[in-house]
């Protein structure tokens, strides 16, 4: 007799059980900057082409590509070395800076 839950009950449940979460969670109008909460620091792109590029590679100048070769390349690598974008926007923009 117990053993059967009736499927109706299951989602009432979670239906309330997510009202309660939701409830908890701070509000608008509550005082939260949530920008700065979600911002994340990120360092210069020089740093993190060392930082990333020079556990596997041998480092390169950054001259030695063009800048269409660089997009390719970080944007291949960023996948590998588990980049964000931001960092990966950093690096590339770092390495484009050598051939202006």
């Amino acid at each position: 007799m117990f053993r059967k839950i009736n499927f109706k009950i299951i989602v009432i449940i979670l239906a309330s059980l997510l009202i309660t979460a939701c409830g908890a969670l701070p509000s608008n109008k509550q005082n939260i900057n949530t920008k700065k909460f979600f911002q994340t620091q990120t360092k210069p792109g020089v740093q993190l082409w060392a930082d990333n590029c020079s556990r596997c590679h041998n480092m390169r100048p950054p001259d030695s590509y063009s800048d269409a070769q660089w997009d390719v390349a970080v944007l291949h690598m960023r996948i590998r070395a588990n980049l964000t974008a931001a960092d990966a926007r950093a690096i590339v923009d770092y390495l484009k800076s050598a051939n202006n």
